[in-house]
């Protein structure tokens, strides 16, 4: 069976055309519809920390555009107007966001959120007066980072006193050592400092530089010479003669003296040399017994009555109470060679303490009790050559005891 396609060929060509024509209706549809839609759309200017972003939207508030961005607004950023405000027309919004900075003020540490752009702007939010003399790191005029470590400390007065000079300096160290350092105050290996070098400051405060010195100071001084009695039996009892003069010694010492600002506060001997050896006074008692005058059992009555009248007269010159004023010196058997044995056989160096005077016997009979002014009750029991008249020596304990006692004009009272 034969197909006539000639009477078909007008039919297919009206349904192609019929297709393109609906096709096209649609797609210009379309075309319009989004061209509509793209023109409602509402023309947002986006400031992100400062630079500027378009965008067209359908979003109805500025939370919905963020949302629609898929841009995360954190809790601190700071966005104009409020997420809340609704969006309309050509609309321009700030979007700042925060960044967080660790704040250490006043030893103080704690983490701060800001939208500030630098430095100064952040401190005045934080109400910080800042001024002059104060430590503030970074500088004012940089510019906020995220983690950024930001360090503020006030800065006080201080006192300062060194080398002689009182000082006032404003200041924000922690410790007395950081002050010194930073004002290059150079301290001694002995120099103190008041209060300690680990004080800590955080006020206002005295602090004293006391300049420590130690030197060595020599003194000569002179060593008074002693005096050595040696018995002489070729001298009579009683008497002296000096064998040696004496002559005074010289030591040389040191001493380690330390000074504070310039001013002595101790003193210590730390060693003593000999300059010159000093010689002792040499002194010779005689031992030698007196010859002893007798009188005859034939004598007259005469002889015996001026006898017997010398003997009153010598007994009434050594009675109880006689007081006389005489020149008192002092000695010590404490001296180099000396025996410390007195004339009348006394051992002073065994008997250091005990109050023994050298004596005129032509005046003051030895053995007697004598009462010295300012010395006390004694012995008269030793001589000496120089001892003559109204003159006595009291024996003290030591070399500086005599020279403490030096010579003086006292009265004595014989006791018995």
């Amino acid at each position: 069976m034969e197909i006539n396609r000639s009477h078909f060929l007008p039919s297919l060509s009206f349904g192609k055309k019929l297709v393109i024509s609906v096709i096209s209706l649609i797609l210009f549809g379309g075309v319009i519809t989004y061209a509509v839609y793209e023109a409602t759309k509402a023309t947002v200017t986006l400031s992100i920390d400062g630079e500027e972003v378009e965008v067209r939207t359908h979003a109805s508030t500025v939370a919905e555009l963020m949302k629609e961005q898929e841009w995360n607004v954190q809790e601190y950023d700071q966005i104009e107007p409020g997420l809340d405000s609704t969006i309309s027309g050509s609309m321009n919004i700030t979007w700042n966001q925060a960044s967080e900075v660790l704040v250490t003020s006043q030893g103080l540490e704690e983490s701060v959120w800001t939208t500030a752009e630098t430095v100064e702007e952040l401190i005045e939010q934080l109400g910080i007066e800042y001024k002059k003399y104060d430590y503030l790191e970074p500088g004012l005029e940089d510019e906020i980072t995220d983690n950024m470590n930001l360090v503020y400390e006030s800065a006080f007065q201080v006192e300062l006193t060194s080398d002689g000079e009182q000082q006032e300096f404003w200041t924000t160290s922690t410790t007395v050592a950081d002050f010194l350092e930073r004002e290059s105050v150079t301290l001694g290996e002995l120099d103190r400092v008041e209060p300690k070098l680990t004080e800590r400051l955080d006020r206002e405060s005295e602090i004293k530089v006391i300049r420590v010195e130690k030197v060595t100071d020599v003194v000569e001084e002179s060593v008074a010479y002693g005096t050595v009695t040696r018995k002489d039996n070729e001298l009579t009892s009683g008497k002296e003669e000096i064998v040696q003069a004496g002559e005074d010694g010289k030591v040389s010492k040191h001493f380690e003296v330390i000074l504070e600002d310039g001013e002595e506060v101790s003193r210590e001997l730390v060693k003593t040399e000999t300059v010159k050896e000093g010689k002792d006074r040499i002194v010779a008692v005689g031992t030698k017994p007196e010859p002893v005058q007798t009188v005859s059992r034939g004598s007259s009555s005469s002889s015996s009555n001026s006898s017997t009248s010398n003997s009153t007269s010598t007994n009434n010159s050594s009675s109880d109470g006689r007081t006389l004023t005489v020149t008192a010196t002092a000695y010590t058997a404490g001296c180099s060679g000396c025996s410390g044995v007195t004339a009348t056989g006394i051992n002073l160096n065994q008997n250091r303490n005990m109050k023994v005077i050298a004596v005129d016997p032509n005046v003051i009979p030895l053995g007697s009790r004598v009462e010295v002014e300012g010395y006390g009750v004694a012995i008269a029991g030793d001589t000496g050559g120089a001892i003559r008249g109204n003159k006595i020596d009291v024996h003290v304990p030591t070399k500086a005891d005599a020279y403490n006692w030096g010579t003086r004009t006292v009265k004595i009272k014989v006791l018995d």
